[in-house]
Parts: C-alpha cells; structure tokens; sequence
C-alpha cells in the first residue's frame, strides 16, 4: 500500500507540474484572444503560427537568443575550467592553509549574491565591461559551489593513478587534462547543466549591466515583450517556449551524466 501510495502521489505531483508547461505550449499556437477563454483550452481549434513569426521577424527574437547562447556557452567553458582547475589543486595538491583557505572560500557562500552585486558592478564600469558580454561572462567564470562540487568529486580520484601518470613522465597539465578531466566527467556535466541554465534564465543581473536593448538577453527581453504586449497572453507563451526549450533540449540530453555526476559528488574526506 505504501509503494502504490507514493506512486500516486507523485503522477498527481507530475500531472500537476506538467499541465502549465502544455497549456503556454498550446497557448503559443492559439489565435489571438483564444487563450483568454473560460474555461481554459488544453489544445488549439487550430494551430496558428503567427506568433511564433512575429517574434523572429518583428520583433528581433534572433538576436536575444544570439546573445543569451553566447554568454550563456561562454559562461559555461571558463566555468568549467576555472573550477576544475581550482577544485582538482583542493582535492590533490599539497600547499600552507590549504584546509583554512577552503573553509574561508566556503564561508563566503553566505554572503547573498545582491549584497556584491554594486561592488562588482563598479568594477566592471572600471573596467568597461558594462553593455558587454564580459560584464556577464567575467564574474560567472568561477563559483566557490562549482570550486566545492568538483573538489568533492576529486576526492574520490585514486592518487595512484596521478602517481603512475607522473613515472610515465606526464607534466601537471599533461595530468589534468587526460586524466582528471576524463574522470571528472561527469560531475563536470553536472556542474556545466547547474551553470548553463542559471546564466540562461538569470534576469537581474543582465538587466543591470546591459544598458543597450539589443543586448539584452532572452529573460530580459521576454520580460520586456510582456510589458509591451502585456493583453497579447499567445504571443508571450510563444516567448516563453523559445526561452524554456534550449534549456530542457540541453537538460535531456546530458540528463544521464547529471544524475551520474549528483550520486557520485558525495565523497567524504
């Protein structure tokens, strides 16, 4: 009874998060004002594509999804570098202070991210990166929960195979690519999935540094379409499904390594 419980429970919770998700993809094929009706239409009399048109042509959707990919894709490399990088030398290196450096870095995650986000702003003004890409790209480049993730991960790396690979006479960077990177697999998926969609959906922190409208990114411009459209509800589900679907084509695609790469990044020192 238990087991048949908890499987009812959850097909009513699945039903439940799935039947908005297929009203805006319904919604963004219905005609003007269908989606407005009472009851609400779970599916269109007829599938009207307009909408999805003016939003490419007259509206100028390439060039948002150009920029959010672009800085989401960019955000994602260094990240994965940076904090591979950073997490590998926690987890294998020895150096002074390494434990107290790692617990200061951990404890600075307590510190909410609107807190440095003037300070950050005004050094990237400095550095005239406000109304760039960089203004987004340079303060994602590293995390202390990506630093975290893939040190937790590192962890459970044999150091016999780092020795061995050093008799083979392979330098540091020799070892960190071919073999920890390969190991790291997959909680470097995790981590670029974590990243990837993050930078996809943040809304804030680009409205902030993108001053002009041709920079903005997905969220930002959806949010501004909304405003202008605000009676328009077809036209902006069809916004809203351009914004979901590269982020859950991405999320089903690498779905196996995730889940990979979230039961295995638990190793205890």
């Amino acid at each position: 009874m238990k087991k048949y419980l908890v499987i009812s429970i959850a097909v009513v919770l699945g039903v439940m998060t799935f039947l908005p998700f297929l009203w805006m993809v319904s919604a963004s094929f219905m005609s003007t004002g269908a989606a407005n009706t009472y009851p609400p239409k779970l599916f269109p009399d007829k599938f009207d594509f307009s909408h999805y048109q003016n939003l490419f042509t007259r509206l100028n959707l390439t060039r948002y999804l150009f920029n959010s990919l672009v800085i989401s894709l960019g955000v994602t490399f260094f990240s994965l570098l940076l904090n591979s990088m950073a997490g590998y030398a926690f987890a294998k290196y020895r150096f002074a202070r390494k434990k107290g450096l790692f617990k200061f870095l951990l404890s600075s995650m307590i510190i909410p991210g609107q807190v440095t986000m003037l300070p950050v702003f005004l050094i990237l003004k400095n550095m005239g990166f406000i109304n760039t890409y960089f203004a987004i790209i340079v303060p994602g480049m590293a995390s202390i929960f990506g630093i975290f993730l893939i040190r937790q991960y590192a962890l459970s790396i044999p150091d016999s195979l780092i020795e061995a690979a050093k008799m083979d006479g392979a330098t540091e960077l020799q070892i960190y690519f071919r073999v920890i990177l390969p190991l790291c697999k997959p909680i470097l998926v995790t981590l670029g999935l974590f990243t990837f969609m993050g930078t996809w959906n943040d809304f804030l922190w680009p409205l902030i540094v993108m001053t002009d409208s041709s920079m903005y990114t997905m969220p930002v411009a959806l949010a501004n379409l909304m405003s202008e459209h605000v009676q328009d509800t077809e036209l902006m589900m069809a916004g809203s499904v351009i914004t979901i679907v590269p982020v859950l084509i991405v999320f089903l695609a690498l779905q196996k390594y995730y889940i990979k790469g979230i039961m295995m990044g638990s190793v205890k020192e």
